[in-house]
């Protein structure tokens, strides 16, 4: 096991920087999965961890070492790469056995870590057969078993589950997070798929541009995105964001925008342009001639589309009028949702559910709780978190 810094390290490529100061403490045992779209540089800071590649600024430390620029035998970290990276030629068990054959390892010594390798991944049936004669959910298998036979300090994952079909994803997620809870391992993963990352990180750190947007728990990021970027990435659909405006109005501080009209807390303030965000499942659809509850905020538009999901429903509004309408709005639920293509329909939604961003920085914008009252009670603080 072995706890992870990363100090302002970067990778620049010519003239495209890959990777632009970014900075991770990464805990002994932790689980962090480094998400972000294609391109955002999270495959080259792993392998600036592996040491395949080397940096251009910054250092990475393993438990207070500093491997910056070690070859990567002498890191004690274990790459397991997308493609596996098998021998074809070599069996199974050769395979697995294959980092403590090169390291000259006795084979009374190579034979039982193979075999306690292979009963924790369940291939002992298979050391004989060749990759080829392996399903590709196998393959991955003995690739994490020859990575997993050095007990390395730490794990390396760069998308090992991408070439797998969507069940055996699955499976394999539940498989890798048992794993990571035996051997209490650091495993530090790559991935662009965000339900990968909600369900088996104890963290995520979400990169843009070779930038670090945030850092937290799955539900941390999910509930408190701490900007446009990681509110428009996470969920699907992904969040809600309108352009609106926050003033006093009558001792409340509202949010209005084309069709939205949205009491926050009482107070006042002035007027403020910003990003309203809302999940799209914190909206409510009001039934027709029904009052809306109080302290709820409306948005009111016209149904566009509607995508069934077996259990559940999604529906996609025009939020708006004139050049308003424009704005394309998402509210997920319990199937059926009730509307129909045309509907001129009215959603609720909880103050508390509201988000707020800087229409300038894209960044969060926080305000004081009261204490008394569960929602946000005081006017907007604007100023902006951090990741």
């Amino acid at each position: 096991m072995a706890r992870i810094r990363i100090e302002g390290l970067g990778k620049v490529f010519g003239a495209t920087r890959a990777v632009d100061d970014v900075s991770l403490d990464v805990a002994d045992g932790d689980f962090l999965v480094l998400l972000g779209p294609s391109g955002c540089g999270k495959t080259t800071l792993l392998r600036m961890i592996a040491g395949l590649i080397q940096p251009s600024t910054g250092r990475i430390l393993v438990e207070d070492r500093d491997i910056t620029y070690l070859p990567p035998r002498e890191r004690d970290v274990a790459m397991v790469f997308q493609s596996y990276a098998l021998y074809p030629h070599l069996s199974v068990e050769r395979n697995i056995g294959f980092p403590l054959r090169a390291a000259r390892r006795p084979k009374a010594e190579i034979a039982t870590r193979v075999r306690e390798v292979a009963g924790q991944l369940e291939l002992d049936g298979l050391l004989g057969r060749r990759p080829r004669e392996l399903s590709g959910g196998q393959r991955q298998r003995v690739a994490l078993g020859r990575a997993l036979v050095r007990d390395p300090r730490a794990f390396l994952m760069d998308e090992p589950l991408s070439n797998l079909d969507a069940k055996l994803r699955t499976a394999t997620r539940t498989e890798l997070t048992a794993l990571h809870r035996r051997l209490g391992s650091t495993f530090v993963y790559v991935t662009h798929d965000q339900v990968e990352a909600m369900t088996m990180a104890t963290r995520i750190a979400l990169l843009d541009g070779g930038r670090l947007e945030q850092v937290g728990t799955p539900t941390e990021v999910y509930d408190q995105p701490a900007s446009v970027f990681v509110a428009g990435f996470l969920g699907a659909p992904p969040m809600n964001l309108l352009p609106a405006t926050v003033a006093g109005r009558d001792g409340q501080v509202v949010l209005t925008a084309g069709g939205v009209d949205i009491s926050l807390w009482p107070g006042g303030a002035d007027s403020t342009e910003v990003t309203l965000g809302i999940r799209p499942e914190h909206l409510r659809v009001l039934p027709a001639g029904a009052p809306a509850p109080a302290a709820r905020g409306r948005l009111t538009g016209t149904v566009t589309g509607i995508e069934n999901l077996g259990s559940e429903e999604v529906g996609w509004l025009g939020v708006g009028t004139g050049d308003a309408a424009s704005a394309a709005v998402a509210v997920r639920g319990p199937r059926p949702l009730g509307l129909a293509i045309g509907d001129r329909v009215t959603l609720i939604v909880a103050p508390e559910h509201v988000h707020l961003f800087s229409r300038d920085s894209g960044r969060r914008l926080t305000w004081q709780p009261d204490a008394k009252v569960p929602r946000p009670s005081r006017p907007v603080d604007l100023t902006t978190t951090g990741a």
